[in-house]
């Protein structure tokens, strides 16, 4: 009544838009060089990071966003806060670009069970990194070769390296690995800041 058209023209015209912008994602949300060449500028001019993540091209995490389901399926998408989310695996580059995006995964899902899934599912086009390069991913992501996570059982936000002046190796590491890696989580906060209903 308030479109003045009726529910089924308005869910065709919806889902017409939905398809253009599907064909968009797979446009845009890709490597712009799937080689990875280009990936390096940002390590290479900061003496944090370089040489000890020369072939790192990007980070990969997830993150939950709000999302309507039935009520016979709202018990699996209860995220940690309570509510119905969906949780959403993203991989970046370092200039905060969208390089791959999985969504659809209920909140209590983990994130390695979305990420084995996107590794195995060859139709969804997961961009895995060449020979000698890796993603930085957290602790709650399996090691594996092209995957470097943090030292285990060590400190690794950096809130948790707040008023340190000396640090051990294994958590030097997991400083930078951390303070680099947060590019995955500022992409995450642009989005929801672009987008509210995020």
């Amino acid at each position: 009544e308030r479109f003045q058209h009726s529910g089924e023209t308005i869910s065709r015209h919806i889902h017409k838009v939905l398809n253009a912008c599907l064909k968009l994602c797979v446009e845009y949300i890709r490597p712009q060089d799937p080689l990875f060449h280009d990936s390096q500028a940002k390590i290479e001019n900061d003496t944090r990071y370089w040489p000890f993540f020369k072939n790192a091209i990007g980070a990969i995490d997830g993150t939950h966003v709000p999302c309507v389901v039935t009520p016979s399926d709202q018990a699996i998408f209860i995220g940690r806060k309570g509510t119905p989310t969906q949780n959403i695996m993203a991989v970046c580059d370092w200039n905060m670009c969208s390089t791959f995006v999985l969504a659809g995964w209920e909140g209590t899902a983990h994130d390695a069970r979305i990420f084995d899934h996107a590794l195995t599912t060859a139709n969804l086009n997961f961009p895995h990194p060449p020979q000698g390069k890796c993603y930085l991913v957290d602790a709650g992501y399996p090691t594996l070769v092209g995957y470097l996570g943090p030292y285990r059982c060590e400190r690794y936000h950096l809130p948790d390296f707040r008023r340190q002046n000396e640090f051990e190796n294994n958590n030097v590491f997991n400083y930078y690995h951390s303070s680099l890696r947060c590019t995955i989580e500022r992409t995450f906060g642009v989005w929801k800041n672009r987008f509210a209903i995020l």
